[in-house]
């Protein structure tokens, strides 16, 4: 049911349009309307411009203020800045905001502020809850606490970047590059000479810097365990109950703790699925009716591990009643099924890890680790 207009007049409306120099800020009094623009990270300017924005439009100065701005590289520190000064805040999934489906259409800071000024205008007022997803923020500690496994991901991928750099350096002089070692000056070309120069040189700076690499490695690997086997949060004590799965690794578990049962409050299998994207996406019109494939909204790390710890689970936890149903139903398939199948079996998995870390229901016929 529509609130009437009346009733929310003394509310004040402030779309944000994030820049990484300059904010532009969209105010309404469902009346008229304001724009204004401000530096990026200056607070007490925001504060300010707010305070204005009730003096121009004519509102009280303790009047309801409700905001909004698209979930980006600002996070969530600007949420929280907001509430401390009073004004009720949204962070929107911008993946989620209408656009216009024309081939070309004009796109500007101050339209798209425009653009989000309209819609909130229509989820604050008219009540219309479904245009739009509105992001969960997490608390400070929550979100501070995903930054270990987040750092070890990055790490891995820039010790894989300097390998591949190490190995193309000696294919280059047709060294053999299967076999590595810190010692350069032992490398000999295709002619059984010395490397040249700049290449040694290029090749011990690089051997520094992954050397410098694996110790950090070495020692995230080490804090994050000891920090699940201290089990101080409810993101600590979900990744501890995780690891004790045979298939679930320090990794995957990690990412499942910290990143989604830690501090998500789920109420139900289908929330489970919907913020991990494990959710159809059916297209009907007309006599046309077919699967569009999963959603990939939500969390893509818990994605990528819910798919990777299903090929683990069949392996590792034959007996259990997920790998039997997946090799009943997609196991005399051909390639392609199988991959379709491991989907399916992946939004189960998580389905049934939530169970297992919240309620404590070990999935069907799974077995724990050996201690």
């Amino acid at each position: 049911m529509n609130t009437p207009v009346a009733s929310q007049s003394r509310v004040l409306l402030m779309a944000m349009e994030l820049g990484n120099k300059e904010c532009k800020l969209r105010f309404s009094n469902l009346a008229r309307e304001r724009e204004v623009t401000i530096p990026s990270r200056d607070v007490e300017v925001l504060a300010r411009t707010v305070k204005t924005a009730k003096e121009k439009l004519g509102l009280p100065a303790d009047c309801r203020v409700v905001s909004c701005y698209e979930a980006g590289r600002d996070g969530f520190w600007l949420h929280r800045c907001l509430l401390s000064i009073g004004v009720e805040n949204l962070v929107v999934d911008s993946a989620s905001i209408e656009v216009n489906r024309r081939k070309r259409r004009a796109k500007t800071d101050r339209l798209d502020a425009k653009k989000l000024l309209a819609m909130l205008i229509r989820h604050t007022i008219n009540g219309e809850r479904g245009m739009w997803q509105i992001v969960r923020v997490p608390t400070e500690s929550a979100e501070d606490e995903r930054r270990p496994h987040r750092e070890y991901e990055r790490l891995r991928k820039e010790r894989t970047a300097h390998l591949a750099r190490i190995r193309s350096l000696l294919v280059l002089h047709g060294t053999d590059s299967k076999r590595l070692t810190k010692d350069v000056s032992k490398y000999r070309d295709w002619a059984n000479k010395p490397l040249p120069e700049g290449v040694v040189a290029e090749l011990k700076r690089e051997l520094e810097r992954l050397e410098l690499l694996e110790k950090q490695i070495r020692s995230l690997e080490e804090s994050r365990e000891e920090r699940a086997q201290s089990q101080k949060t409810a993101s600590d004590k979900a990744t501890w109950k995780l690891m004790q799965l045979k298939a679930i690794g320090m990794e995957t578990a990690s990412v499942y703790g910290y990143e989604f049962f830690g501090w998500r409050d789920f109420k139900n299998r289908r929330q489970v699925g919907s913020a991990s994207g494990l959710v159809g996406t059916p297209y009907q019109s007309g006599d046309t009716n077919h699967e569009q494939g999963i959603s990939k909204a939500g969390n893509c790390r818990v994605r990528h591990k819910a798919i990777e710890s299903a090929w683990m689970w069949i392996r590792y936890q034959p007996n259990s009643a997920l790998t039997k149903w997946y090799l009943d139903n997609y196991g005399p398939g051909s390639r392609r099924k199988r991959k379709v199948g491991i989907v399916a079996l992946a939004r189960k998995l998580v389905v049934a890890l939530w169970k297992y870390v919240t309620f404590d229901e070990l999935p069907v016929g799974a077995v724990l680790k050996a201690v």
